[in-house]
């Protein structure tokens, strides 16, 4: 799985972090720690990035749900 992120170009570096971590479902207090932040500052980036507008994409490779084959379809009941 990937996590893509469209318009980032309009986000700053900070924010780009921010975002990134959030998005992978970090805390704002463990994102503060990781980035040598307060969590203030962290909450401050990602609403300032949100402004911004962005969208986040989670790309899937391959068939991990088995939504389009390898296992035979049930049989239908009569």
């Amino acid at each position: 799985m990937q996590i893509e992120i469209r318009g980032a170009e309009r986000l700053s570096f900070r924010e780009r972090q921010v975002v990134v971590l959030k998005e992978m479902g970090y805390s704002a207090q463990a994102i503060a720690e990781k980035l040598g932040l307060s969590t203030a500052t962290v909450a401050t980036l990602y609403n300032r990035a949100k402004t911004k507008g962005y969208q986040v994409v989670i790309v899937i490779s391959g068939d991990p749900l088995n939504l389009f084959g390898g296992d035979e379809p049930e049989e239908e009941s009569k």
